[in-house]
């Protein structure tokens, strides 16, 4: 299997961009594809969180601005951010789930935007991930951060992978 993952060490580089120009250009020509991106959602010109965007046309917020400054014990945080996991994980297990158990006679591709802290609260998410990268019928293009502070285990795991090509895009 061949996995490709994009990386950089900031927001807003157009990782996200290149994922969905890819997707399209791979849609047009026929190639099983499935997967999902996550899109900055805006009011009046400031970023108030991002939604995560099936490949199938489905959509859910990934995560929202709190503006409550005490968390809840249940509240899975990144910066300003509050994760709606239950939200994530109903769009996207499905789908990864769906890749994982296709027959391996036809090569597919799996969109992965992103693989970052937000995705990474959910367990679920990255039981699903490991599983998708070990089948053989699927490759599987994606996106992960590069490390600012304390590593990722997932990120690294993957970043250290035989069969992963990683670009950095700036």
């Amino acid at each position: 299997m061949l996995c490709a993952f994009f990386c950089s060490l900031f927001l807003g580089v157009g990782k996200t961009t290149l994922i969905q120009k890819v997707t399209q250009a791979l849609k047009s020509s026929g190639v099983p594809i499935d997967g999902f991106y996550t899109q900055e959602v805006r009011e009046g010109g400031r970023r108030t969180g991002f939604d995560v965007v099936t490949l199938s046309g489905n959509r859910g917020p990934l995560s929202r601005v709190s503006s409550d400054s005490s968390a809840s014990r249940r509240e899975y945080r990144v910066g300003q951010y509050v994760v709606d996991l239950v939200s994530f994980e109903q769009l996207v297990l499905p789908m990864l789930r769906n890749v994982n158990h296709g027959g391996d006679t036809e090569k597919r591709i799996c969109v992965i935007d992103e693989i970052g802290k937000m995705e990474l609260f959910s367990q679920a998410f990255i039981q699903a991930v490991r599983q998708t990268l070990a089948g053989s019928g699927t490759v599987v293009l994606g996106t992960i951060p590069i490390p600012k502070g304390k590593p990722l285990d997932l990120v690294e795991e993957i970043r250290s992978r035989k069969d992963v090509k990683v670009f950095n895009v700036s």
